[in-house]
């Protein structure tokens, strides 16, 4: 899964706006009143103005070989959420080095560096080094029922995990985190309460592109080979 556009929601658009082009030097692509659109490698992340908000948790893809340099490049900008006093996490199931940091909405973003894609870089770690977005968590109380929707319309594997208390949804290039949130109750690694934050997502699986909206805890198919 590609994702090409993740649209989350704000209460405080002015201080994201610079967080994320200031602190982190994101490209600014398109911006109104009430939204900003970042350029994050191949995927755009939309920040909407809503004042009904919880947090989210959603995860950026990195150079294989560049969990180190990120971290550095991190630690310039951002606090990083440490779990049992490492600030670099190894995730043997998924063969990935992954680090966590909040962003103004106190939104988990997580950089991840995964051993098994092919997508080394030599070059020094920047902004340019944010290869894509490549996470979305869903939690929600029934994770048979969002799979069951995306996987009817867009054919989506699981990538690991079950259904009954974390399941990766796609593959290494995107995935929807879904977790039970009856049974997790916690995100890794700091804790926090997982909502169900609404969102829209934007992405292509097998060559098809499609639109889905979670809203209120559901997945809805809102477009597809759009």
């Amino acid at each position: 899964m590609k994702i090409q556009e993740l649209e989350i929601y704000t209460p405080r658009l002015e201080a994201q706006t610079k967080f994320y082009s200031e602190i982190l030097e994101l490209d600014v692509i398109a911006k109104t009143n009430t939204s900003t659109s970042f350029q994050i490698g191949e995927s755009i992340l939309k920040l909407v103005q809503r004042e009904k908000f919880t947090p989210y948790h959603y995860a950026i893809n990195i150079p294989a070989n560049q969990e180190s340099e990120g971290l550095e490049w991190l630690k310039e900008r951002v606090e990083i959420l440490k779990y049992e006093n490492l600030t670099i996490q190894y995730f043997d199931f998924w063969n990935a080095y992954a680090m966590y940091f909040y962003d103004e909405d106190r939104n988990i973003v997580e950089l991840i560096a995964r051993k098994n894609m092919e997508n080394n870089s030599n070059q020094p770690f920047d902004k340019n080094s944010l290869l894509e977005i490549c996470e979305i968590g869903i939690p929600t109380s029934d994770i048979d029922e969002e799979y069951r929707i995306l996987k009817n319309v867009t054919g989506i594997p699981i990538h690991s995990g079950n259904l009954e208390r974390f399941c990766a949804i796609g593959d290494d290039n995107g995935l929807f985190i879904a977790i039970n949130k009856e049974i997790k109750k916690e995100w890794f690694p700091t804790k926090d309460i997982p909502f169900s934050s609404d969102f829209i997502i934007k992405f292509i699986e097998k060559g098809d592109e499609f639109i889905f909206e979670y809203k209120e805890e559901k997945l809805k198919a809102l477009a597809n080979n759009v």
